[in-house]
């Protein structure tokens, strides 16, 4: 059994383990906020550019732009976007274990091959896969410290030179999307080749699941008369329907990482608090049991005397 000291100790600890969690759920819950902001004023533009772009490539040739050019796909870009940081739950591990999956199911061959090329966003994605053998072309860690629009432009800029190239014939995304504090959703996104609706192909879906998916309802679109031309409109579009993508991507992991991590640590304190109960009561029954010991000598002392 444990002695006073040591669950005095243990208590000291857990109390002080506690105030580093709440603090940091704190933290989590003030960053929140501003990542939520921000994830609210991005969605509708995301979404509208999505629409408009498959609207104008409907009626367009595809061809007008390199980046519509689809191949038969020989080598693949998985962008994974992870959080630098762990104490976040199950955040890092469900998008990593998600990826793998993903990475096993579609392109198992081309894996096995050295075709499947990672690049990495987040030092937690960064580690496992490099233990792990994964051919990784590009790394980003420590962005979200000073997370702004130039991060999603760099990486954009380094997947475009790869495709184009020839380097990727197909470039993925896979991420956390906010959905609440207690729930993030992992999204894989197509970002190249950029899809595009045929112009005799409609949308079966409800007009909620359509904007989801990027595609346009015809019940909710209207027929725009394009200035100076739909191509014109196109090759100006791609560039920032492309950034704003991994944006959009960049935010919600944000936002995403600090619900999970806010959860967390609200889980961890209310454990410590349970745990502090639990050697509260024991530390009692010690101090109970030396104090009843300590009686029992006494009086077997006192008897002794008595009887000497």
């Amino acid at each position: 059994m444990a002695t006073l000291r040591e669950i005095r100790r243990r208590i000291s600890g857990v109390k002080n383990t506690q105030k580093i969690t709440k603090a940091m759920k704190m933290v989590a819950a003030a960053k929140l906020r501003r990542a939520q902001e921000a994830v609210i004023a991005a969605r509708p533009y995301a979404r509208k550019m999505q629409e408009l772009l498959h609207k104008l490539s409907s009626i367009s040739d595809s061809t007008v732009h390199p980046l519509f050019e689809k191949r038969e796909v020989e080598s693949v870009a998985l962008i994974v976007v992870t959080a630098d940081r762990g104490l976040c739950g199950a955040f890092n591990s469900n998008i990593i274990r998600a990826a793998v999956q993903h990475i096993n199911t579609n392109y198992d061959k081309l894996h096995n091959k050295g075709k499947v090329s990672l690049i990495c966003i987040g030092r937690k994605s960064a580690d496992f896969f490099s233990k792990n053998n994964y051919k990784i072309a590009n790394k980003y860690t420590g962005i979200y410290g000073d997370l702004n629009f130039s991060h999603a432009q760099t990486i954009i800029e380094d997947v475009v030179r790869g495709f184009v190239s020839g380097e990727y014939d197909k470039v993925e995304i896979i991420y956390n999307e906010f959905k609440s504090i207690a729930q993030q959703r992992i999204a894989t996104e197509q970002v190249l080749p950029i899809q595009s609706l045929p112009a005799n192909q409609k949308s079966d879906l409800p007009a909620e699941a359509s904007a989801k998916a990027g595609i346009p309802n015809p019940k909710s679109v209207l027929n725009y008369i394009f200035e100076p031309s739909s191509e014109a409109l196109i090759l100006s579009l791609i560039p920032k329907h492309l950034n704003f993508q991994m944006w959009h991507a960049l935010l919600e992991s944000n936002a995403a990482e600090q619900g999970a991590r806010m959860a967390a640590m609200e889980n961890a304190t209310s454990n410590a608090t349970d745990m502090i109960k639990a050697l509260q009561l024991s530390y009692n029954k010690a101090r109970q049991s030396s104090i009843t010991k300590e009686l029992l000598e006494i009086v077997s002392g006192a008897e002794a005397l008595k009887n000497a």
